[in-house]
């Protein structure tokens, strides 16, 4: 296992007590969180497959509405295409009629010839994980962390170019206007070692916010 050991890589996240210790930790840290977990109540795990099929799935999640996202992985999942093997034989017809998009199609494509190895990544840190990950066409930083993040259960990884979390960082925090990747990522340097949990508690956080004043 190249000799690296959980304490080297930090937290990983395997449970609900997992998250509610870091939830725990963060509400403490900061009282904004505390207003927001009472108001989200518990946080989910959302722990995703590890290896390819996670990694297709968020190849799948990219830049499109949840919705829209669920509905793809549906039928990509009712036709079988969960595996390298059946995506390759698939071909790009059988990922059109799924509902992949034409980038999308040639992403999956990619990702199905990659020789990555899925079982190695957990030996290395976060940061050569997601180098390793990005070095795949198709693959850029804010799929890179969430694989790293919800499939790998790493504690302390944030993705801050993700849309709903900016949304919910403005809020939250009270921000002027919503704040950009390199702002929030300076925002979320005090929520180490925890900031996969404070992903989660904004993510909730933006789904309230959501519901409440009819956000996109």
């Amino acid at each position: 296992m190249g000799g690296r050991t959980v304490s080297d890589l930090g937290r990983i996240i395997q449970t609900d007590a997992d998250v509610a210790e870091g939830a725990a930790w963060l509400a403490q840290k900061d009282a904004r969180f505390a207003q927001a977990l009472e108001q989200t109540g518990p946080l989910p795990l959302r722990l995703k497959p590890d290896g390819f099929r996670g990694l297709l799935e968020i190849i799948v999640s990219q830049q499109v509405s949840v919705a829209s996202a669920n509905a793809i992985r549906a039928r990509m999942q009712a036709a079988g295409l969960t595996t390298q093997a059946a995506v390759l034989e698939a071909g790009e017809e059988g990922l059109r009629h799924a509902g992949l998009s034409r980038p999308k199609i040639r992403y999956a494509l990619i990702l199905a010839t990659s020789d990555l190895d899925y079982a190695s990544l957990h030996d290395l840190d976060d940061s050569d994980a997601m180098a390793r990950l990005t070095a795949i066409t198709g693959i850029g930083p804010w799929s890179a962390q969430i694989y790293v993040m919800f499939c790998m259960g790493r504690a302390d990884v944030f993705p801050p170019g993700d849309l709903a979390l900016q949304v919910a960082a403005q809020n939250l925090f009270d921000l002027p206007a919503r704040p950009g990747a390199q702002e929030l990522s300076e925002l979320a340097q005090a929520w180490t070692p925890w900031r996969s949990v404070a992903a989660r508690a904004l993510f909730a956080y933006y789904h309230i916010l959501k519901n409440r004043e009819g956000l996109g």
